[in-house]
């Protein structure tokens, strides 16, 4: 089992000019101390124009400034929006190639595609064709980053010519990939795809488990062709997260962080919308005693409450669990507590026994991954003589073309 830390830098209102400046500093800050005490990711999520649920929608600039002033913890791209309208597949490549190199080769790659109509439309991009998209961007992504040169494409997305995409990042052949799943289709798709699973929705260990169990068997099986270049063979899953000696004191502390972020993300797909005049927050207190069903919050409790759910991830099948702390108005030196705590309470007792397990899910695994990868289709290379001459000027152009 390991831990990450997840950021969407939720911001509800009121503001004032120092607000999101703040908001930063703080998250920076906590996942210095997330490295300090051993927990292994970091997760930064890319959204654009989600006014109080998201403000984090250049992740690649905020997860510099982390891989700068940490040392151990991985830093995932939780997820990167690939679809060409947002991020054209090469800058995409380019970017988390830099990041990985910054680094030291810390870099988790998730990929996705959006879910409200507030970004969707924002870049035109057509939501029945979005999975589509993100999928034909997410393999050649895979292919600019190991290629060298890149062959070029033409598709339905985007087409390029042959380049050869710079910086290659120090993981080779690529960091490890992961796909945005909210539902036990999506944990499929994952699988399929040799992926791995990040799972943003909240489910309990039971039905944690069956994700868990569909995943591992597609990964196993014939139906797994990886769409990259490495079979990433994780699921990771959040949870709620605060934590306290005293149980009611982390629900007091923790809460309406939690509920906020379940509620805030259903308002924005479901709810029409006024650009800059955004009310989430008063909307969520006004339902939150009256027309909000009633909350479980996994995650919220004491030091013994959560090595209990830790417990139950990891015997169900997770490899991850990542922390929802940075959520509504959580304080952030609440969220350094909880840290504290879980460092000093939890994190040992699964840290002594994580080496062996792995290593034994590793050498389990080692002949469907090798019988997967070689499934995979591969993007042709180029020999050297069928690499186009890129001219210098029109002149130049006329000459290579001429007859």
């Amino acid at each position: 089992m390991r831990f990450g830390v997840f950021y969407e830098l939720q911001l509800p209102k009121p503001w004032d000019d120092d607000s999101e400046y703040q908001l930063v500093q703080e998250a920076i800050e906590q996942v210095q101390l997330a490295d300090r005490i051993g927990i292994e990711h970091a997760w930064a999520v890319e959204h654009h124009f989600l006014e109080e649920y998201s403000h984090c929608s250049a992740s690649e600039v905020f997860l510099s400034a982390l891989a700068a002033k940490t040392e151990r913890i991985r830093l995932g791209f939780g997820i990167r929006q690939v679809i060409p309208h947002y991020n054209h597949p090469s800058r995409t490549a380019e970017a988390v190639g830099m990041l990985d190199l910054i680094s030291n080769g810390r870099v988790d790659f998730g990929i996705g595609e959006g879910a409200t109509r507030l970004e969707l439309h924002g870049y035109g991009i057509p939501a029945k064709r979005k999975q589509a998209l993100s999928f034909e961007s997410a393999e050649q992504i895979a292919n600019m980053m190991v290629m060298e040169p890149y062959p070029g494409y033409e598709g339905e997305g985007f087409s390029m010519p042959c380049r050869n995409v710079l910086p290659k990042p120090r993981q080779k052949p690529h960091p490890p990939m992961w796909l945005a799943c909210t539902n036990r289709k999506t944990i499929e798709i994952a699988a399929r795809n040799g992926l791995g699973a990040l799972a943003f929705t909240f489910v309990d260990p039971d039905e944690a488990r069956g994700w868990a169990d569909t995943y591992y068997s597609i990964i196993k099986s014939e139906e797994c062709v990886p769409l990259t270049h490495v079979v990433n063979a994780n699921i990771a899953m959040v949870a709620g997260f605060s934590i306290h000696p005293d149980a009611e004191e982390a629900y007091r502390r923790g809460v309406d962080g939690f509920a906020f972020f379940r509620y805030a993300i259903n308002a924005l797909v479901a709810n029409d919308t006024r650009p800059g005049r955004s009310t989430l927050w008063d909307e969520y207190l006004a339902l939150r005693d009256r027309d909000l069903p009633t909350l479980e919050a996994p995650g919220i409790g004491t030091p013994d409450n959560y090595r209990k759910l830790v417990h139950e991830f990891d015997d169900v099948g997770v490899d991850q669990i990542i922390f929802l702390q940075q959520g509504g108005k959580n304080r952030h030196e609440h969220i350094c507590e909880s840290l504290e705590h879980f460092g000093k309470d939890v994190y040992p007792e699964f840290a002594e026994k994580r080496d062996e397990q792995e290593a034994r899910k590793a050498e389990e695994l080692a002949p469907y991954i090798e019988a997967a990868l070689a499934r995979k289709k591969r993007m042709p290379e180029l020999a050297d003589d069928e690499i186009p001459v890129v001219a210098a000027s029109r002149a130049r152009e006329a000459f290579y073309h001429r007859d």
